[in-house]
């Protein structure tokens, strides 16, 4: 199986684009093998589940995004519009990436909307015919982030989708047994700054294996399109899902290559209050002041108290400019961050 990640595409000097395609070769773990069996195991004890669990739509489905052997080695061919490209070989992990570089009236010829936004689509398939017999073509996307403008970079877990990533069990359960729900408001407050031209890139700390899953929910839920950045998930590191609220590292060198790829961009970073987004956010903005205009933090339950979280948020605010990181409950309470952020 290929999945193709959303990614995006950057204007040259000359007017041409250099995209980016990027995704995972994988194979379903045989239906009796021990890695299944075990894992699935542990999942039932974690989560104290019954066989009716085990048995619901929304369990194999999120399940079987993690029960699978990576395929290293498979060369990917992508094609957009009437050409096709070489898109790299899949490494140990199973994941592939390659740059493009395409001419601009190629771009203006198959580009089409998404949300007021330019998009371009393209096909994965597996290079080797005898390889590509039994393993269907992937779609994906590509958004044409113009070289200067406004870029939203938002977290997704208690940001955008209720996860309550500060209670394990319950983060397990909202994403393995439940369907994804959206935060009330948020989508509305991000398609206004869409309509005002603003893109969007969605730095989480998810693993790569939910990627199918979240690009789903945020079409769902009415969220702008936009370039998907998670977190590489091994299997074998650790219990099935053992690690899914793992740390920061990895997200701040995401939202840097990004920040990297549009220096002529500014950013608005958006989070939550229940993991290291300020202080992440913080990190990013002192080492890049010319590209972040400014920061929001949804304020949410976590694991210090509600004293010691204010105080946290105080801290990191202060380390900021004044009025840099607006802190706040409701969506509504945005809408009039972004313009004050941004002028």
């Amino acid at each position: 199986m290929i999945v193709l990640f959303p990614t995006y595409a950057r204007q040259a000097a000359d007017g041409g684009w250099h995209a980016t395609v990027a995704g995972m070769v994988t194979r379903p773990l045989p239906s009796r093998s021990r890695r299944r069996t075990i894992a699935l195991a542990v999942l039932k004890r974690l989560l104290e589940l019954d066989d009716a669990d085990l048995d619901t739509d929304v369990f194999r489905r999120r399940s079987e995004a993690f029960l699978f052997q990576r395929v290293a080695g498979a060369r990917l061919r992508v094609t957009i519009g009437d050409r096709s490209f070489t898109a790299g070989v899949s490494d140990r992990a199973g994941h592939f990436q390659a740059g493009l570089d395409l001419p601009a009236d190629f771009v203006d010829r198959w580009a089409g909307l998404a949300g007021g936004r330019r998009r371009l689509e393209c096909r994965a398939v597996l290079d080797d015919a005898d390889d590509a017999d039994g393993c269907p073509e992937a779609g994906g996307t590509i958004d044409l982030v113009a070289a200067a403008g406004t870029s939203v970079i938002s977290d997704i877990d208690d940001t955008v989708k209720v996860t309550n990533v500060a209670d394990k069990k319950e983060l397990l359960r909202n994403t393995l047994l439940r369907e994804f729900a959206a935060v009330p408001g948020m989508a509305a407050v991000y398609r206004r700054w869409e309509q005002g031209g603003t893109a969007f890139h969605y730095v989480s700390a998810s693993p790569w294996q939910l990627a199918s899953c979240l690009g789903g929910f945020i079409q769902t839920a009415g969220l702008p399109a936009g370039s998907l950045h998670l977190k590489l998930f091994r299997l074998k590191d650790s219990t099935p899902l053992g690690r899914l609220p793992s740390r920061k590292r990895s997200k701040r060198r995401a939202i840097e290559q990004v920040m990297a790829d549009f220096p002529g961009r500014r950013f608005l970073l958006v989070g939550d209050s229940g993991e290291r987004d300020p202080d992440v956010y913080a990190e990013v903005a002192g080492r890049r002041p010319e590209q972040v205009v400014g920061i929001a933090i949804r304020q949410v339950a976590g694991r210090l108290s509600p004293r010691r979280q204010q105080a946290w948020l105080d801290r990191v605010a202060r380390r900021l400019p004044e009025g840099f990181m607006t802190v706040f409950h409701e969506p509504d309470e945005l809408a009039d961050c972004f313009p004050v952020c941004c002028r």
